[in-house]
């Protein structure tokens, strides 16, 4: 096991069910709890995780793929079913597909792209991309009230 540096965010409330959050580069991102009512359009936190797992192998496949050739169409496509349970609120049935064409013509680095693909695809979800990885395994997640 490789141990790596922390990582951290830190979600403020800016209004009633509006948060930003921001890295410790200072990069930051809104969202809310609404989803869609009162003509919200912020991402809600459930679609924070599902861009969070889609972008996530979305860099793994790109730097796969894209050292051989420029893709012509490049999308991911997160989908999953939330849910009420006895276990609570949860996501189930969770679907990345990807969307990845590389032009004709484009010679030897557009034929490789295509054929490494697929497999670009399979090691992001099976060992590389630390979201989906997380989510799958499971991780336990501590929660505490600091003393203000």
């Amino acid at each position: 096991m490789t141990q790596d540096s922390p990582r951290s965010v830190t979600v403020e409330r800016i209004s009633t069910g509006h948060f930003v959050a921001t890295n410790a580069r200072g990069a930051t991102i809104t969202f809310g709890t609404s989803s869609g009512a009162h003509g919200d359009s912020a991402f809600t936190p459930v679609e924070l995780l599902l861009a969070a797992i889609g972008g996530c192998s979305a860099a793994d496949v790109d730097v796969a793929t894209s050292r051989h050739a420029e893709p012509a169409t490049f999308s991911v496509a997160v989908t999953g079913d939330k849910v009420s349970d006895e276990l609570g609120n949860r996501m189930t049935g969770l679907r990345v597909a990807f969307s990845v064409t590389f032009p004709d013509g484009e010679g030897d680095g557009a034929d490789r792209a295509r054929t490494i693909l697929p497999r670009a695809v399979r090691t992001s979800h099976d060992r590389l991309c630390t979201v989906s990885r997380t989510v799958e395994i499971g991780t336990p997640v501590t929660v505490t009230i600091e003393d203000s």
